[in-house]
């Protein structure tokens, strides 16, 4: 053993990725793998026999997940802990057990995926080493806002109804000022609009305002569609622009999140996100699908944290649906895909 490495012990039930991550952390001269184990059990013994100085930890590994492990584990053996894992909601529970950090390993293993991967499992394994840690369960607390939405040179689409006012302003809240563009379509009668929207643009970090027809969508901006009026996207050139106007009815609404979700599909193809939230009916359900065929990231939210699951449910069926998630864990979710 070189004297001064940091010795890491690699935890994790998925053979690829342990291997990936055992050679990813052994390549870097700070670091030597003292051992890898593929469940808390084997993990538990090589503790007690290796002493090792930090480990990594998946989360998903059988007879106990890697959040329940942390809880038995840190109070008997304090040490830094990177937890991994390919699937995000495990990030709040295992920052709250008492994890450093939590990196959502890549599902993709082209090369650039891998190299942003290694290049933040590195950072935080040497930042827990020091004794640097989440300040909070943010998963992105530690990145600059600058590097996280920087990348994604998109927009992001959301549609919500019935519970949407606050679902909605609660996920713009928590989003930084230097968010892509985004275009919200909220069902809500004529005269509201303008209102719901002055009273984000004061509690969030980005600017917000009721949609005029030739607004340009840049990034630091939302602009809520009018609330009798449909909004749609396209593009001037490269640069895109909304176009309000008065029309018929959309599944019952005007405005309409299929609306403006079809037309977000057709101009921005896969360089656009989209978000459906809590609502009654089925309005923005074959949008967002169009968007997901397209290539678009889409995320929905769960039964369980909806007023009404009626719209995320019918966009879920239809297979529109990339991630179904908690409102809680929609900005962390957004930001990891943009950071992406």
């Amino acid at each position: 053993m070189a004297a001064g490495k940091i010795r890491v012990l690699v935890v994790e039930a998925a053979e690829t990725l342990r291997i990936l991550l055992a050679q990813m952390i052994g390549e870097d001269q700070a670091f030597e793998i003292v051992g890898e184990a593929k469940d808390p059990y084997e993990a538990r013994d090589m503790l007690v026999e290796l002493e090792p100085d930090m480990m990594t930890l998946g989360m998903e590994m059988p007879d106990m997940n890697g959040v329940d492990f942390l809880k038995v584990l840190l109070p008997q053996w304090p040490m830094p802990v990177v937890a991994v894992s390919r699937e995000i909601q495990y990030g709040l529970g295992a920052l709250s057990a008492g994890a450093s950090y939590f990196l959502e390993a890549p599902v993709e293993t082209d090369r650039e995926s891998v190299r942003i991967f290694r290049t933040e499992l590195i950072r935080c394994l040497k930042s827990a080493g020091r004794g640097g840690r989440s300040e909070n369960p943010s998963l992105l607390k530690e990145m600059p806002v600058i590097d996280i939405v920087s990348r994604f040179s998109g927009i992001i689409a959301l549609g919500a109804s019935t519970g949407g006012t606050q679902a909605t302003a609660s996920v713009l809240r928590a989003l930084p000022e230097d968010i892509p563009g985004m275009v919200v379509t909220q069902h809500m009668p004529p005269g509201f609009t303008a209102m719901y929207a002055e009273g984000l643009d004061q509690s969030c970090a980005m600017s917000v305002r009721e949609a005029q027809d030739g607004d340009e969508v840049v990034r630091g901006r939302v602009l809520i569609a009018p609330g009798d009026k449909h909004m749609e996207v396209v593009l001037k050139g490269k640069t895109p622009y909304v176009r309000c106007y008065s029309g018929q009815k959309v599944n019952g609404h005007c405005p309409s999140v299929d609306v403006l979700f079809f037309s977000v599909a057709k101009t921005m193809g896969r360089n656009a996100v989209g978000m459906i939230l809590t609502g009654m009916g089925a309005d923005g359900a074959r949008g967002i699908t169009e968007m997901r065929r397209k290539g678009a990231f889409t995320i929905g939210q769960d039964e369980k944290s909806c007023i009404v699951y009626g719209m995320p449910r019918e966009a879920y069926e239809m297979g529109g649906i990339s991630r179904q998630i908690s409102l809680e864990l929609m900005p962390t979710v957004l930001l990891a895909h943009l950071k992406g």
